[in-house]
């Protein structure tokens, strides 16, 4: 297939650029854009507006899945497709045509290549707009920079590292054919049941809102118009990070109140300070509305409320789910027409949609300015983009951005920011010197489920593992490994005793554990995309191993390695050292080592709750004041660790805080200043947190609102001074009447390095 795609690129001798004078409008790239859509959209027809909506697999996506899938394992996989009755050839054929207005799940160059070239051969020459699941990188693309998922890149309360580690994500995907990136999702996660937790930023509406809006600056910039730029997708719109039962898609019942100060905050932001080109709506149900048909959402608040001024892609099949699971719809025309009416644009994924469309005009059900409106859209972020000139991918490009020496070192920056220190009993930093033997077990030391989920395979020269990081930094020790296999199912009885055997004969031990949601691993997978669990706990014998280790009595230290929060009380109460490493990424190996051997001092705080236990769902930091009214008589009420906790190798005091008054109008904006200590002789960064409460207030608000943080770096018996600017917008809330105001009365402003009560300095204000 590489030849055919090579011998093609070959053909390829006139460029768009060379047609001088005699190329229509829209092919003239001296002419304004919006000149060139009206001209284009002049000389299409319905079905050539219509077909602009459509989305397709990519080819060998399809013909992969034609090999290998029955068509009942296509119903229900939302991850594989082909398409019963139209074989990959045909859909090559369409794009020959000019019937397929966009892919997704092409996932090489010369693919990429080999489809816009059909798409030029097509009667109006429009290029095809090709969408990829770039998470955290470009990582279902091999050979691209693989950042830590966001849940990491949320850890590190850095949000310029995260636009950076963006804006380098869109120069890799552009240069491989990619311009659309299903990418940042900006939901709140508040179920760890959930599998996609590693794919958010955690469960604050304040955090996981900084972080979008660094995430779809980084791709798009403020104008997203040029050949090394990307457009942003926003999903999924909304509230599916709270699954009634923890299970991806499962329906979801909240009142507007929570949806207005909890879930859509982040979505109100990053429309209107990030200007997302798309947006995608989520599986599942809302207040019994599905929606992927709830114009309320997808048009009164997110259009004509907010401004978005882009358009809205359907998730996987899910207008056809309006008729096949929500039962909401009782033919798939009536599911494609309340879904357009609702404001879908764009189908993901496959055939049936253009014909049903058309014939929804023709019956008056759909307006053609409804399609119109969506057509235009589609072409603007196709001319914006630089399509119409620069549709081929070119191998110069390649070479020089991915996994380029800059982005590696922006993944490493990130990876070392992410990780969080749990626990530790003054077993680290590691003396590289004392420890002549160390033993380095577990499923995820060395392979790469580092990597997280929306990651293909990568060139293990591109890969510093957990175990290869140690080997680095530890050069005066031996390093033994055990390999107890990846599989998390499969860690027998023989493998622990081999790792304890091993245990015994050095002089510490360092295990790593958690999940798996490297993609890779699709069947044996624990975490990710629809790899929701019933409990939380460490999968299969993996705590057994823990245990075994520990009771041999060689110092162990406990790294974790997984996208959701994970129920390790054991492990916390026994082990001496514990990491939360999140899914680091390509140079994740080398980050853990240094922090394990003091090269580089942790700095990641939680932006998620860590629960005792499965029973604590839902345990939160900002829950409302009635939370804790009876609790449980089987266990500890508090989590296992709060939000925004993180352990240092040095130590910082928190002292002075001073609000500029105490006593402000409601339209006043307010100066909030901490003193911060470096106490230890370690440099160190400390995350600063600031927090409110509304003292009383109808409807009830949280215990804490994260408002504020400043990550800052801080020398040895420095003191700083952090000042903190509080406007009304950040004491204001949706109240009974869906008004977003500030309410006159006591706020309690708390400053500290994490949500934890005992951390926090307070002082009270009064607002009237």
């Amino acid at each position: 297939m590489r030849k055919i795609f090579l011998i093609i690129l070959i053909t390829i001798t006139k460029p768009l650029m060379s047609l001088g004078a005699d190329a229509p409008i829209y092919l003239d790239p001296k002419q304004p854009i919006e000149k060139r859509i009206e001209h284009l959209m002049s000389l299409m027809t319905l079905e050539d507006k219509i077909v602009q909506m459509c989305q397709y697999v990519g080819l060998e996506h399809m013909k992969e899945a034609e090999n290998h899938m029955t068509e009942k394992e296509l119903q229900s996989n939302d991850a594989r497709g082909f398409y019963k009755g139209l074989h990959s050839s045909m859909v090559a054929q369409m794009v020959e045509q000019g019937k397929i207005g966009s892919f997704l799940h092409v996932l090489t160059s010369e693919e990429a290549d080999y489809l816009q070239q059909l798409a030029e051969k097509s009667p109006l020459r429009i290029p095809l707009l090709i969408g990829i699941d770039a998470i955290h990188g470009n990582g279902l693309y091999s050979g691209s920079t693989i950042y830590p998922s966001p849940i990491g890149m949320a850890s590190s309360f850095a949000p310029d590292l995260v636009e950076r580690a963006s804006r380098q994500t869109a120069l890799e995907m552009r240069a491989t054919g990619s311009q659309w990136a299903f990418t940042p999702n900006i939901e709140i996660a508040r179920d760890p049941r959930w599998g996609r937790v590693g794919e958010t930023f955690g469960e604050d509406p304040y955090l996981v809102s900084c972080m979008g809006v660094a995430t779809i600056r980084g791709l798009q910039t403020n104008d997203f118009t040029g050949v090394d730029k990307v457009i942003a997708c926003a999903k999924h719109l909304v509230a599916g990070g709270q699954p009634v039962n923890g299970t991806n898609a499962a329906p979801m019942d909240v009142s507007e109140n929570a949806l207005r100060n909890l879930f859509l905050p982040p979505f109100k932001e990053a429309i209107m300070k990030a200007k997302p080109f798309t947006l995608m709506a989520a599986h599942h149900d809302l207040n019994g509305v599905p929606c992927h048909g709830n114009k309320w959402i997808l048009t009164d608040i997110a259009r004509k409320e907010y401004g978005f001024d882009g358009f809205i892609v359907s998730d996987w099949m899910d207008m056809e789910a309006l008729c096949s699971k929500h039962k909401v719809a009782k033919t798939m025309k009536d599911a494609f027409c309340l879904s357009v009416d609702a404001g879908i644009d764009m189908h993901m994924h496959g055939p049936e949609f253009a014909e049903i469309m058309k014939e929804l005009v023709e019956e008056g059900r759909i307006s053609e300015e409804r399609i119109n409106q969506a057509c235009r859209k589609i072409l603007e972020a196709k001319f914006r983009l630089g399509l119409f000139e620069h549709r081929y991918t070119d191998k110069k490009t390649i070479e020089k951005e991915v996994f380029s020496s800059e982005h590696q070192k922006t993944a490493l920056e990130l990876a070392r920011r992410s990780i969080v220190l749990l626990k530790n009993e003054k077993l680290l930093p590691l003396d590289s010197k004392k420890y002549k033997k160390i033993l380095v077990a577990g499923p995820n030391a060395n392979n790469q489920s580092i990597m997280g989920d929306w990651v293909f395979q990568q060139p293990d020269k591109n890969v510093i593992t957990i175990l290869q990081g140690i080997k680095k930094s530890a050069p005066y020790s031996e390093v033994n490994f055990v390999d107890v296999g990846w599989n998390l199912s499969t860690i027998d009885s023989a493998k622990i005793q081999q790792t304890v055997a091993q245990a015994k004969k050095c002089d510490l031990a360092i295990l790593v554990v958690g999940e798996d949601s490297y993609r890779q691993h699709w069947k044996e997978k624990t975490d990710g995309e629809n790899r929701d669990r019933m409990d939380i706990t460490l999968w299969g014998s993996q705590e057994e191993l823990v245990e075994a280790v520990y009771k041999t009595g060689t110092p162990t230290i406990v790294i974790l390695v997984n996208g959701r929060p994970l129920a390790t009380p054991w492990i916390s109460k026994h082990i001496p050292a514990v990491i939360e490493a999140w899914e680091p990424g390509s140079m994740g190996g080398q980050a853990v080592a240094e922090i394990l051997f003091g090269q580089v001092n942790p700095s990641g705080k939680l932006p998620i709750t860590v629960p005792r236990h499965v029973g604590q769902i839902q345990c939160v930091y900002n829950y409302k004041p009635s939370y804790n009214s009876h609790p449980v008589i089987d266990g500890l009420s508090t989590p296992l660790y709060p939000f925004g906790y993180g352990l240092s190798y040095s130590n910082f005091q928190y002292s002075n805080l001073v609000l500029s008054s105490y006593e402000i109008k409601k339209e006043e904006s307010l100066k909030v200043s901490v003193d911060v200590t470096n106490t230890s002789a370690v440099d160190g960064e400390e995350v600063v947190q600031l927090y409110i409460r509304d003292n009383y207030s109808l409807p009830t608000r949280p215990v804490k609102e994260l408002k504020k943080f400043k990550r800052i770096s801080i020398n040895p018996g420095e003191k700083q001074t952090i000042t903190f600017d509080l406007k009304p917008d950040d004491l204001a809330y949706y109240n009974s009447q869906m008004e977003f105001v500030v309410e006159s009365g006591e706020f309690t402003i708390m400053v500290g390095g994490s949500s934890e009560d005992k951390q926090l300095l307070k002082k009270q204000l009064s607002v009237y």
